[in-house]
């Protein structure tokens, strides 16, 4: 990577490594123009602002950020009375968002480690459950999860400040916990899923402490709140990476307790699943096709190869097909743990259900074209299509039955537009004068 003065090397004393402005690519014309309205505008408020974490690693890199955050020495109230386009959110770490037209700009307060004697280690309990103690920046730097993530860009002289050694880890392409490695997993176990996706996504190398501390500590991804682990695996298989992602937890043994669905998918020998096991790559095609993948979707391909082997193996011992009923139970069996991990809500089980539902009939014998056609206005009836599409590609049959099913949405008659009924305002009553 070439993009840094060689001449520039991190120092060893307590003062942060700077680059100037002509020693890195970061541009402004490649920051967000938001981003860049809410660094200006708590810089003249009187405040210490920086454009930190993933925004300034990716920008490093050549590579375009899919989000902009900003630091700041403000709390979240004087944010709040700087932006009248803001709201504070979250309870264990306490934040703005500000709202423009086309996105939002989160605003954290430069914080500290809520307890520094949790850095000697040994512990019985070092998850983090208040994460809302203000600090300093050089605090705030030494707090976060991975090197690559705590530089931060001063909208002041436009430089980059670099406390941990985050710019030689970026030179090296490596993945390097701040910190004691399994200190710092313990702290926020969802950092070594992050650490996962960074080197599948960066094609980066996560240095061997980091991995020995995610073997040692991976059990505890469990202790994560379901919406958090809901986030990162959507993040993950919309990344177009998650092959690469997945193929890393699993080397490292986390994907068994994270994800024991893509597990089984993944140790195809092991489970006669081998027909399968391209599934995340042909995922991550779809996404560099801009494709665009409901929940259902991305869900579905991950769980669909456990309920199609749970169904085989019923069928085998019966030596029949398994009756449609008992087949509705047996996807629910499936899908339960999945369902319970990550917490999901009513709306995307139905969707998650029905699509794999409606996938399983594709096979089904039809009586006649209008009963396909009927049954193409079946709420899972997409969802399923997409499915069938991933299963085409990973195993390479089926691609006639996709063409006729693709004929069938095709002649599906277009559900007629519900008319908008106006409600009538209520009368204002008038006030009878005394």
């Amino acid at each position: 990577m070439a993009p840094y003065n060689e001449s520039v090397s991190a120092s060893d004393s307590e003062s942060p490594f700077v680059l100037s402005r002509a020693e890195h690519p970061v541009s402004r014309n490649n920051i967000d123009i938001n981003a860049i309205k809410v660094l200006y505008r708590l810089h003249h408020g009187g405040y210490k602002s920086y454009m930190v974490g993933g925004a300034v690693r990716d920008l490093m890199l050549g590579r375009r950020p899919k989000d902009f955050d900003v630091s700041t020495s403000a709390r979240p109230q004087q944010v709040r009375r700087l932006f009248r386009n803001s709201r504070i959110i979250g309870r264990r770490f306490r934040l703005a968002h500000i709202y423009f037209r086309d996105g939002i700009v989160e605003v954290s307060t430069f914080r500290r480690d809520p307890d520094p004697e949790s850095q000697r280690g040994g512990q019985s309990e070092l998850l983090i459950t208040d994460d809302n103690v203000f600090g300093s920046p050089e605090e705030d730097a030494y707090r976060r999860d991975f090197t690559i993530n705590a530089l931060f860009y001063d909208i002041s002289d436009y430089s980059v400040i670099d406390w941990v050694g985050g710019v030689e880890d970026l030179r090296s392409r490596q993945i390097r916990a701040i910190g004691d490695a399994a200190v710092r997993f313990q702290e926020d176990p969802v950092r070594m899923l992050r650490a996962c996706e960074l080197a599948g996504r960066l094609d980066f190398e996560i240095e061997q402490s980091a991995q020995a501390a995610i073997r040692a500590h991976g059990h505890e991804v469990e202790k994560a709140a379901p919406a958090r682990l809901t986030e990162e695996i959507c993040d993950l298989l919309r990344s177009g990476s998650s092959d690469s992602i997945l193929e890393w937890m699993m080397r490292l043994g986390l994907l068994e307790v994270f994800l024991p669905e893509a597990y089984l998918v993944l140790s195809a020998g092991e489970h006669g699943a081998g027909e399968f096991e391209s599934i995340p790559s042909i995922i991550d095609e779809m996404v560099g096709e801009d494709v665009e993948l409901s929940d259902a979707v991305a869900f579905g391909a991950i769980l669909l190869p456990s309920v199609l082997l749970r169904r085989r193996d019923v069928e085998a011992v019966n030596q029949r097909p398994i009756h449609r009923t008992a087949l509705r139970e047996l996807t629910g069996e499936v899908l339960e743990p999945f369902v319970t991990r990550f917490a999901l809500s009513r709306v995307r089980t139905d969707q998650l259900h029905n699509a794999i539902w409606a996938f399983q009939r594709f096979a089904e014998r039809w009586k006649s074209v209008a009963d396909r056609i009927r049954f193409a206005g079946h709420p899972g009836f997409d969802d399923a299509l997409s499915l069938l599409e991933i299963m085409v590609r990973a195993t390479g049959e089926g691609g006639a039955n996709l063409d006729l099913w693709r004929e069938i949405q095709a002649k599906r008659p277009e559900k007629p537009a519900r008319p908008r009924v106006r409600k009538p305002r209520p009368r204002r009553r008038r006030r009878r004068r005394r």
